[in-house]
């Protein structure tokens, strides 16, 4: 994705310029912490290089893209908890090197931090961002708990899924889209236009990553091999077997779905089960009806002439093995 490189840098140079110095330290060193630990900053870069493809003043959108950057972390820091993860981005999470203490309010003052971050915008574009930026940030705490939902729920709909990955990671991606449209001063239906594309290609991420934790290459994927089967978690991998089994097929992968083991004969039995239904190719299915509703929205939007960076932003994205 060579065409982001300008936005990229563009972000990381604010990031560095904006480095929480203030006190107290204990307070403020976690957030610097998780912020410098690495990350694909997409929604960010997002917000920039909408904001700059619609003719807008890029550095209105730099305060706003990092208010974007600081609430996904603040999630991702709470998310850790949640999980117990140990790990963040190959590196100690942040209630692991400091503490839980810690990361919970480290992460709330990010939260605040971020709100912060938009109050620089003309008064009449501040409402309007905040308010999408808030139901953006409701969403992504409704995701979040229909997701641990389904970790005790016995059957979990397609529909049901597509909400979920929707609210908790395609929700944000498709407001950063809107809020550098509306920063560049696009038209309502524009601005409407780029929020879809942003939701389709939100889903199609999702569901791509889903696809790689089982289907991908370890080493660029960077995560354990089929985590979600060590999990049971009930990906779209599991719903489409589910809907597809035969009465064996799907009484053993209930009974591996409700089995907490670290057994490799586990991930065995559940991908041979997936190979011979050819999951991949179903999922694969939903991977292009979302990336063709996202490209059919981007088709109707006329303040973007230079359409061809986001056309490739989606292939990229989509296309990628990690």
């Amino acid at each position: 994705m060579e065409n982001l490189n300008h936005y990229l840098d563009i972000f990381m140079n604010a990031l560095e310029q904006n480095e929480f110095h203030n006190e107290p330290q204990e307070l403020y060193e976690p957030i610097n912490y998780i912020l410098n630990i690495g990350g694909k900053r997409l929604r960010p870069i997002i917000a920039l290089m909408t904001c700059d493809l619609f003719g807008g003043d890029i550095e209105q959108a730099i305060n706003p893209s990092l208010a974007i950057e600081y609430f996904h972390n603040f999630t991702l820091m709470h998310d850790d908890i949640m999980d117990k993860a140990p790990l963040r981005r190959g590196k100690a999470s942040v209630h692991e090197k400091y503490s839980t203490d810690t990361a919970i309010l480290s992460g709330d003052a990010l939260l605040v931090k971020a709100y912060q971050y938009f109050e620089g915008l003309p008064a009449e574009k501040f409402k309007e961002v905040v308010s999408l930026f808030s139901y953006a940030a409701l969403t992504v705490c409704e995701g979040q708990q229909y997701d641990m939902n389904f970790e005790n729920q016995a059957e979990v709909t397609e529909d049901e899924y597509m909400k979920m990955i929707f609210y908790k990671t395609g929700s944000l991606t498709a407001a950063a889209f809107k809020i550098g449209a509306i920063i560049a001063n696009a038209s309502e239906e524009d601005a409407n236009y780029i929020y879809s594309f942003g939701k389709h290609l939100g889903i199609a991420f999702q569901l791509k990553d889903d696809l790689l934790d089982v289907y991908g290459d370890t080493e660029k994927v960077g995560k354990m091999h089929a985590g979600d089967i060590f999990e049971n978690k009930k990906t779209i991998l599991y719903i489409k077997a589910l809907e597809n089994a035969n009465e064996e097929q799907a009484k053993e992968l209930r009974f591996w779905y409700n089995m907490n083991t670290q057994n490799i004969d586990k991930v065995y039995s559940v991908e041979n089960i997936f190979r011979h239904l050819r999951v991949d190719h179903l999922v694969e299915d939903e991977i292009i009806k979302h990336t063709k509703l996202a490209k059919d929205f981007l088709g109707k939007i006329q303040g973007i002439k230079n359409k061809k960076v986001l056309t490739d932003f989606c292939d990229d994205l989509i296309g990628r093995s990690y």
